[in-house]
């Protein structure tokens, strides 16, 4: 038969317990106080380098729309080239359209329309859903309140693309004076 005996003393047991107790403590304030300010506090909203043109990719799309439309004064004169399906609604001016993108809203892919309300005088020729490709800068408008408005340079007709659809914003991205 084997016995075992083990000797524990009790005092460096009840220091030990305690020290790991104080580091799980510690780690789990300074984790919950991350997440409660640390999002918010490490985030920036600078303006950006207005003399490059802003290239809109299907990955930052939302994000970059979203900006805009929070702190349009930030962006005014910005240049802007991305592509998009003409999209029209029935109070728009005739020179006036959506460059829209589908956006996935749910897990069983229901989208809805997003993208920036665009003026270029002759876009009659150009049927709705359409894909088009344009650059042109931001400016401040008003369509049922104050919003961007692409003020469109150049335009020009392209294939559907592969990466058609966007995804809701998210809380990664950060507008810094060098990225949009």
């Amino acid at each position: 038969m084997f016995v075992c005996n083990v000797k524990v003393n009790g005092n460096k047991l009840g220091k030990m317990i305690v020290i790991l107790l104080f580091i799980i403590i510690i780690t789990a304030t300074l984790w919950i106080g991350y997440k409660v300010i640390g999002n918010s506090f490490f985030k920036t909203n600078d303006t950006i380098n207005q003399k490059e043109i802003y290239e809109l990719t299907p990955s930052n799309y939302t994000n970059v729309l979203k900006t805009v439309h929070e702190n349009i004064d930030n962006y005014i004169d910005q240049k802007i080239h991305f592509s998009g399906y003409v999209y029209r609604m029935l109070d728009f001016n005739e020179n006036q359209f959506v460059l829209g993108r589908n956006m996935v809203i749910s897990s069983d892919f229901q989208t809805v329309v997003v993208g920036f309300l665009c003026e270029y005088d002759t876009i009659s020729q150009y049927e709705d859903n359409t894909w088009v490709e344009i650059e042109g800068s931001i400016k401040k408008g008003n369509y049922h309140g104050e919003i961007p408005i692409i003020q469109i340079k150049t335009i020009q007709k392209i294939e559907k693309p592969t990466d058609e659809y966007v995804y809701p914003p998210d809380d990664s991205f950060v507008p810094t004076s060098t990225i949009l």
